[in-house]
């Protein structure tokens, strides 16, 4: 059977992160994406020049269509850009238990425009850190959740893990990204442990949308029945190839997209042709 998974997240026109990221790593992956819009953005791989916000209640209203309707498997959670679209995001899924959530704070963008009013993030923490199967900041958000300095040693991403973890959420995946050196590591925090994932660092600046890609990975392993510390192995990997691939791809001057479909396109437009061409003349 295949899962259907819902993102609750904004929308990204040059198409490498939010919404659209989303709907990609899910087709990817393996399941059926769904979409309900928090906000529209003006940006592109060079930055954030404008948001228009989704009225908090026609938010609602798409979460409860969807509901009404489909069968939901897994929930992303991305962007919710204020506290009154929290609270109407909370209230709408509040009633659907059992269903994994996975939750990305999303808050700053790459560029450094700001994604969430300061006055959202109490708001996020009371409301939507309860609900969620898996919380997933990079060290950035998770210090701006916990009103602290941002980690700079594996040692103090563990702490600020379980201090997480303390607020509500099930699990909590802290991203090391930011962290200085060749190593990105991960730290996941559950009720039993601490697991730690690897992984090098890869030189490239396309890396616009690395945090939608991953949380909606996860989502999509989890509603395919994925054990928590498999879910995500499995996204990583997925990620560090969309990553390592990201290059093949030439969008925008800036933080390029990832390479979301790096599994099914096996050849680039040229090499295509030639392909095509060299059959017609075998003919």
């Amino acid at each position: 059977m295949i899962r259907n998974v819902l993102s609750i997240a904004g929308s990204d026109p040059s198409g490498g992160a939010g919404i659209q990221a989303d709907l990609k790593v899910f087709s990817a992956r393996g399941v059926y994406g769904m979409a309900v819009l928090t906000a529209l953005t003006a940006q592109n791989s060079q930055g954030v020049s404008g948001v228009h916000l989704v009225p908090a209640a026609f938010v609602a209203d798409q979460i409860k269509a969807v509901f009404a309707d489909v069968r939901v498997d897994a929930i992303k959670i991305g962007m919710i850009a204020n506290a009154e679209i929290a609270v109407a995001v909370a209230d709408a899924i509040q009633p659907h238990k059992g269903i994994p959530i996975v939750l990305d704070p999303v808050m700053v963008a790459k560029g450094g425009a700001s994604l969430l009013d300061l006055s959202a993030v109490e708001v996020l923490t009371r409301r939507l850190l309860p609900l969620a199967t898996l919380l997933t900041p990079n060290l950035p958000e998770a210090a701006a959740l916990l009103h602290g300095p941002t980690a700079e040693s594996r040692a103090e991403m563990a702490d600020q893990a379980q201090s997480l973890r303390a607020l509500g959420p099930q699990a909590v995946l802290i991203k090391g990204g930011h962290l200085p050196g060749q190593e990105s590591p991960d730290v996941l925090a559950t009720a039993s442990r601490l697991s730690w994932f690897e992984a090098a660092r890869i030189p490239t600046a396309n890396t616009h949308g690395t945090g939608c890609t991953l949380s909606s990975a996860l989502a999509a392993e989890l509603a395919k029945g994925a054990a928590l510390l498999k879910a995500v192995a499995d996204a990583k990997a997925y990620l560090a190839q969309a990553v390592a691939q990201a290059d093949t791809l030439t969008v925008g001057s800036g933080h390029g997209p990832v390479q979301h479909f790096h599994e099914l396109w096996q050849m680039t437009g040229s090499e295509t042709e030639e392909k095509t061409e060299v059959t017609t003349k075998g003919k």
